[in-house]
């Protein structure tokens, strides 16, 4: 999924949100999508819908990291768990710098991550990519 939504969690405008979906057979890993530092880091207990559907985002047990980068822009990153994935490993705490393509944590057995980006950011995905963990440049602001 990549669209403009509302914001529902530390931000309160509207952001683009891309949405990268991972099946039971893909590497689970998630890396930092810029070098900078976490300034919010949360868990939410939550359901266990399946990951491609639209109310897991807000629904399902998840984990959200915001990172500000060394320009002063943040982007939100939020791990969750779907029908199959019921463990998220989340490495990072408030204050923690990090490096890009750097190991946030992992989901157990797949499920989604989505990011949300500034409206100015270009992204450079499309629907159907297949995204490569440390690899893939899934937006540039």
């Amino acid at each position: 999924m990549i669209e403009e939504v509302q914001a529902d969690e530390y931000f309160k405008d509207r952001r683009i949100q891309v949405s990268i979906f991972m099946s039971p057979l893909n590497v689970h890993v998630n890396r930092n999508p810029v070098s900078g530092e976490v300034v919010y880091n949360q868990y939410h207990k939550g359901k266990y819908l399946v990951a491609w559907h639209p109310k897991s985002s807000t629904e399902n047990e998840r984990h959200t990291n915001v990172f500000r980068a060394a320009n002063g822009k943040e982007v939100l990153t939020k791990q969750i768990a779907g029908a199959l994935a019921k463990r998220i490993v989340n490495y990072l705490s408030v204050g923690n710098k990090v490096e890009q393509a750097g190991e946030m944590g992992f989901i157990k057995f797949g499920s989604r991550v989505d990011l949300l980006l500034p409206l100015d950011a270009d992204i450079k995905v499309k629907i159907g990519d297949i995204a490569v963990g440390g690899i893939t440049e899934v937006a540039r602001w």
